[in-house]
């Protein structure tokens, strides 16, 4: 108990430590401004014709380049072009790829013009690795990639989709599950041996090198060290409580790199490690081998809600349920006859069928969503009231005590219409690039979008607006309202009522273009109402409502007064349509504009800007982007009103409470 207190005491000691450094954004880095780099290759992955490659030099480096390359891993290569930092996320609570780079000890990115191989690979590390991708290559099974080498992007983005709505995604990174299968597997290789000294230097020496060939992945690295120092702790009878073992794993982890912390590969592994290795004794009670199924993934389940929350902002209740049927599929069936049929690949057709099985499987179970409820992220405050409560829940579990589980079933209902109870109003504008998308939430989950933004390059929909939306705890809207047909504004609109609630649309005047028909379409199909050139819809007023024969000009331009705040959002309207406006309303003074057209020298007149007078003004526009916008006389006629622009101050949100306006961006 005293070891365990200090290493307890330890771990809080790192943990500050990695408060400090991490909020610090301290990192140290040996590349600066570079317009040469080399080192060997480490991974690579091609993709539409695009290459992107893990670069290990001074120390380890993103490398894209343009093209398709004919080079392996461990090649030494020479790499010419220009040096960035990674981008936060702009928009907010998104994922982050500089603090998912960090986690991973990679600092830049290298964007490459030209790259030359310098020498092929004389390791024999690297050798060995790129025989088994070629022998995978042979066999081609999408599945042996991420059983034997941890790399699950060759599986289809639908399937992996299915996977994490299931709460299954586990069973595809390798961890403690596929450590312990594949021990298993040599240990009975080496049972001929005598001195089992030998075995077990043999056995780690293996598991040292497993690593390496799944690119030290944090999972594989907990497991491997706590398979290692628990066969340590039994070869030499040390007595040391597992706890303490996985504890001082974590620790020096943490210690190597602080920056694991925004890994929530490495976030879930310890935590359901340490979860089982305390309430393991749960299932223990139990004889029959599905139910200590259940009850295992009943732990982790609850061990893990919080974490799941503020990252995918949704859980599947029957996650338990759905890895009684999976958990046996996977760990007795699928990943052994992987294994063997990496070996043998005249099994690859049995692995197939069983794939497709298990495939099929795992996109029916995803069709039941009624049980998925999508869950607001939650600060610290609620974080630890929801482990208290979870705590208190595996407690009575200890002693059978299963009526309990309602209490978090509650807990998870309430959180899902917690939106209900709000009574503040949120307007976002979220960065999409060279578009718009505006969010507005209004008191009691009464929720309109305001375009949806469009890329073609990109999918703004999975990657942003509705991961956004679930993030605010919203999964229905009342209005989508699109001010215009062009892509940049209604591009995403199909996927959106494919996937969210909408319980109406309202299309802009003018007729309908080939993009608003395809929609229509939809619309009809899924029963959804719709309406076109409209002058009133709650308290907004809509002040175009004139056929200029032009979607820019055909506009939907909004007014909104709420709390005494006034807005006014005017899709892509131009000088001509302002030029009406003006003409027809009174309205002066307002307190935020969104920019007409991105900031374009069509909108945003002179005349139109005096009469508005806005105190800030918002330019949704692309970084860097082609048209040159804001442009400069636009910016000038706003120079009175505070700017905000998304490629600058990323997505910027206005918060209305007790009739103050306060005012948050997401700076990249």
């Amino acid at each position: 108990m005293k070891k365990l207190k200090i290493v307890l005491l330890f771990s809080f000691i790192v943990f500050f430590y990695v408060l400090i450094i991490t909020h610090k954004n301290h990192f140290k880095t040996k590349y600066f401004d570079e317009k040469i780099i080399n080192g060997y290759i480490n991974y690579i992955k091609e993709n539409n014709g695009k290459t992107k490659i893990e670069l290990i030099g001074k120390e380890k480096i993103i490398v894209n380049y343009k093209d398709k390359i004919n080079y392996k891993l461990g090649d030494y290569i020479e790499v010419y072009g220009t040096l960035s930092t990674p981008s936060n996320n702009t928009n907010f609570n998104l994922f982050n790829y500089n603090k998912y780079l960090k986690s991973k000890k990679i600092y830049h990115i290298f964007n490459a013009d030209k790259i030359i191989k310098i020498k092929s690979n004389n390791k024999i590390r690297y050798k060995i690795k790129n025989k088994i991708i070629k022998r995978l290559k042979k066999i081609n099974n999408k599945y042996l990639y991420t059983f034997i080498l941890g790399d699950s992007n060759y599986l289809d983005d639908n399937i992996k989709l299915s996977f994490r709505n299931n709460g299954i995604s586990h069973l595809f990174a390798v961890s403690g599950m596929h450590i312990t299968l594949l021990s298993m597997l040599l240990l009975k290789i080496l049972s001929k041996i005598k001195n089992k000294y030998i075995i077990n230097l043999t056995l780690f020496s293996f598991l040292l090198f497993y690593m390496f060939l799944t690119n030290f992945t944090p999972s594989v690295i907990r497991a491997t060290f706590l398979f290692i120092s628990l066969s340590i702790n039994k070869l030499f009878n040390l007595k040391l409580n597992p706890l303490i073992c996985i504890l001082l794993i974590l620790d020096i982890m943490l210690i190597y790199n602080p920056y694991y912390i925004y890994n929530i590969g490495f976030i879930l592994s310890f935590l359901v490690s340490i979860s089982l290795i305390l309430f393991g004794k749960i299932s223990n009670n139990y004889h029959n081998y599905f139910i200590k199924i259940l009850m295992t993934s009943i732990i982790s389940f609850l061990i893990s809600i919080p974490v799941v929350i503020n990252n995918n902002y949704e859980i599947n209740l029957l996650t338990p349920f759905i890895n009684v049927i999976f958990v046996p599929l996977i760990s007795v069936i699928i990943f052994p006859l992987s294994l063997l049929t990496f070996i043998i690949p005249i099994f690859n057709t049995i692995l197939n069928i069983l794939i497709n099985i298990f495939e099929y499987l795992s996109l029916l179970v995803d069709k039941i969503d009624m049980f998925m409820i999508t869950l607001k992220k939650i600060d610290i405050i609620y974080f630890i009231f929801y482990y208290l409560l979870i705590l208190f829940v595996i407690k009575k579990l200890l002693s059978k005590n299963h009526k309990y589980l309602l209490l978090i079933i509650i807990a998870l209902l309430i959180h899902n219409n917690i939106n209900y109870l709000n009574y503040n109003t949120f307007i976002t504008m979220l960065d999409v690039g060279q578009g718009d998308s505006i969010l507005i939430e209004l008191p009691h989950n009464n929720n309109i979008l305001i375009d949806t933004g469009g890329n073609y390059r990109y999918d703004l929909s999975s990657n942003v607006i509705i991961p956004y939306l679930k993030s605010r705890g919203i999964n229905k809207l009342k209005y989508l309202i699109l001010t215009h047909g062009d892509f940049d504004h209604i591009g995403e609109a199909i996927n959106l009522v494919n996937r969210i609630k909408v319980s109406k649309v309202i299309f802009n005047c003018g007729k309908y273009n080939s993009l608003e028909k395809k929609l229509i379409k939809v619309l009809n199909k899924k029963h959804i109402k719709y309406d076109t050139c409209i002058n009133q819809l709650d308290n907004m007023t809509f002040l175009q409502t004139k056929d200029f024969g032009n979607e820019n000009d055909n506009s939907n331009v909004i007014y909104m007064k709420i709390n005494g705040y006034k807005f006014v959002f005017t899709g892509d309207a131009s000088i001509t349509t302002e030029t009406e406006i003006i003409k027809k309303y009174s309205i002066e003074d307002i307190d935020v504009l969104k920019v007409g057209h991105h900031g374009s020298r069509t909108s945003s007149g002179i005349n139109f800007i005096k009469k508005m007078n806005p105190k800030y003004s918002l330019i949704s526009v692309g970084l860097n982007n082609k048209f040159k916008h804001p442009n400069k006389e636009a910016l000038d006629n706003l120079s009175d009103s505070k700017i905000y622009r998304t490629d600058q101050d990323g997505s910027i949100m206005f918060k209305i409470n007790n009739n103050k306006l306060n005012i948050e961006t997401c700076s990249p």
